[in-house]
């Protein structure tokens, strides 16, 4: 990488993306009670445990004929840190989500940075709609590394240059890319999960193909992987019906 005065700012980077399930109600019982209720009103979970075979029938039956209602008593709450770009692709999920994300207004945003590893493919294919990406070379992987790394140092130096001359964090925040990384809390019930799942990551078993950006693609994997722990039945009945969020 280029050489850099002695006075510019210490930087982090990193190519890794954060998920934490922080807290969960959700279970496949939570799919089974709201299902039943309109036949055989309330029932007690001793009773939905009776038959486990015709539990994971009922779930796979709703989520074959698109039943969607039982999915969404449930709710899961993610811990995310990720490059902001990801959590603007993120926000066009708005159906049965809700989020939280820190404030460069109200706090001084620190000098982590993106800058995708040796497994990222960099070149892309095709036309739109029709394109693949495939590998990059090792001079493309160095030009990337070294002018993200160079653009992420000037552009936190003028930030903190802004703000150590009394500019309103809100105003300095504008020279930062959106290769910073960010937090924010989601939360989601397993309907807007899978649908989640269904645009944001690719699967053989899908029945509708879905081409994500890798970065979010990590994102949708890692919740995926607490979600199937959660609700195993209902995880299974996603796969085995194409990945089409019911």
């Amino acid at each position: 990488m280029t050489d850099t005065p002695a006075d510019d700012p210490k930087i982090e980077l990193r190519s890794d993306i954060t998920v934490e399930l922080v807290k969960s109600a959700a279970t496949d019982s939570d799919v089974l009670f709201a299902a039943r209720v309109s036949t055989a009103g309330e029932q007690s979970l001793d009773e939905l445990k009776k038959d486990p075979e015709r539990s994971k029938g009922l779930i796979n039956y709703l989520m074959r004929d698109r039943h969607g209602s039982p999915f969404e008593h449930n709710s899961m709450t993610f811990f995310v840190n990720a490059p902001i770009f990801v959590f603007r692709e993120f926000m066009r999920h708005r159906v049965g989500w809700s989020y939280n994300e820190e404030s460069g207004r109200y706090r001084e945003l620190q000098p982590v940075f993106y800058v995708p590893d040796a497994s990222r493919k960099l070149v892309q294919q095709g036309r739109p709609g029709k394109y693949v990406f495939v590998e990059g070379t090792p001079e493309q992987h160095e030009l990337v590394g070294d002018a993200m790394e160079d653009s992420y140092r000037q552009a936190y130096a003028t930030y903190q240059r802004m703000l150590a001359a009394g500019v309103a964090r809100e105003v300095a925040r504008a020279v930062l890319p959106v290769g910073l990384y960010s937090s924010m809390y989601a939360t989601c019930n397993a309907r807007s999960l899978m649908h989640f799942l269904g645009l944001r990551t690719q699967h053989e078993l899908a029945k509708v193909p879905s081409f994500p950006q890798r970065e979010i693609e990590m994102v949708g994997e890692k919740m995926e992987a607490e979600w199937s722990r959660l609700m195993p039945l209902t995880h299974a009945a996603f796969n085995a019906n194409g990945r089409v969020a019911p």
